[in-house]
C-alpha cells in the first residue's frame, strides 16, 4: 500500500461515520481510527473569545463608548457557527508556500474550491499537497508557516460559499 492510498483511506474515513480501520498484508498493518472531536468544539473555540473581547473592552474603558461599540460589531462573532475547519490529514510540517520565494497558496480573504492546493505537508521528505474540499472564503490561517503539525489539527477555517 502505498502513501497516496493511505491519504485516500483516510479522506474517506473523515468523510465516513466508521470509527476505526485495520488493514494487515503480509508485514504491513495499519489502523487509522477516527477522533471522537466534532468540528463544532473546534470552531467554537474562538467564539468565546471574540464574544468576550468586547465585553473586556467596554469595562476596561466605560468612559468612552466608541472603542466598545465598533469592538461589538466584530463580524467574526456571529459567524462563528457556520465555519468549517480544513484539518492536516497527516502528522508532518506545515508550509504555507511551495518554496521561500513563491506566494503563499491562500491567504486570508481568498477563495477556495474544491480541488485547490491550501498548503503542503511534508511528511518523511514527501511534500503533499493539501487541496481544500470545501468552496468558501478563508477566515483565518491557525498555523504558523512551518510549524509541525499532527494528524487531524486544524489548519483554516473557511466560511462557505
Amino acid at each position: 500500500m502505498d502513501f497516496k492510498q493511505i491519504q485516500e483511506l483516510i479522506k474517506i474515513i473523515n468523510k465516513s461515520n466508521i470509527g476505526e480501520l485495520s488493514i494487515e498484508e503480509k508485514d504491513f498493518k495499519i489502523t487509522i481510527k477516527q477522533k471522537e472531536d466534532a468540528v463544532q468544539t473546534v470552531v467554537a473555540a474562538p467564539a468565546p473569545v471574540y464574544a468576550q473581547a468586547p465585553v473586556a473592552m467596554s469595562a476596561a474603558q466605560p468612559a468612552s463608548s466608541a472603542p466598545a461599540a465598533s469592538a461589538a460589531t466584530t463580524p467574526a462573532a456571529p459567524k462563528a457557527d457556520n465555519l468549517i475547519t480544513i484539518k492536516s490529514p497527516m502528522i508532518g510540517t506545515f508550509y504555507r508556500k511551495s518554496s521561500p520565494d513563491k506566494p503563499s497558496f491562500v491567504e486570508v480573504g481568498d477563495e477556495v474550491a474544491p480541488g485547490k492546493t491550501v498548503c503542503i505537508i511534508e511528511a518523511m521528505k514527501l511534500f503533499n499537497e493539501i487541496e481544500s474540499e470545501v468552496s468558501g472564503k478563508v477566515v483565518k490561517v491557525l498555523v504558523d508557516d512551518a510549524s509541525p503539525v499532527e494528524y487531524d489539527q486544524p489548519l483554516f477555517l473557511v466560511e462557505p460559499a
